[in-house]
């Protein structure tokens, strides 16, 4: 097990050990990859064996993809607002602290509070980025331009978002298991 200063410690698993799982310890394992939506993992697990961790992610992703568009926005809206101060899931703090959006000046945050209302009255979801990678910069860049984009051409690049998380998720479950 990983300890993380002030988290709750991750169990490091690998491929093999979730194909031998029964759905709820296979659920338990894995519930964190897709934010608060425990149904991804449990639907994904009667599709196993999964040969590698790529084919469990698109074994992921296509749950998401066949199910319902209540379901879809349910999952897009269990996502906290990116610089938000409040309740959020392990990974969640960990990405978004990971590129200082929990250090934003008292200005810098009432512009995320901003840019985060004005996209989620258009679209009815938060904004969704991976922010591996990125910086509070970059992500403020992404909300500007994504605001403007046709409702379904978001939808679709917010779940694209929801599953490179995912992925990045699994990658981090699955490391030097």
């Amino acid at each position: 097990m990983t300890k993380r200063k002030g988290l709750i410690p991750i169990k490091k698993v690998t491929i093999e050990s979730l194909n031998q799982m029964d759905q709820v310890t296979f659920t338990e394992a894995i519930e964190s990859v897709f934010e608060h939506s425990s149904w991804v993992a449990e639907r994904a697990w009667v599709k196993r064996p999964f040969s590698s961790l790529a084919n469990l992610h698109l074994t992921m992703t296509s749950v998401v993809q066949e199910s319902s568009m209540e379901e879809k926005l349910a999952l897009l809206r269990a996502h906290p607002d990116l610089a938000a101060r409040a309740q959020m899931t392990d990974a969640s703090v960990k990405e978004q602290a990971g590129i200082g959006l929990d250090q934003l000046s008292l200005e810098e945050y009432e512009d995320f509070l901003t840019l985060n209302r004005a996209y989620t009255l258009k679209f009815g979801f938060p904004f969704i980025m991976a922010v591996r990678g990125q910086n509070k910069e970059s992500v403020r860049a992404a909300i500007l331009e994504r605001v403007k984009y046709a409702y379904d051409a978001e939808l679709e690049e917010a779940l694209r978002q929801v599953y490179k998380i995912a992925r990045f998720r699994l990658d981090d479950l699955c490391k030097d298991a």
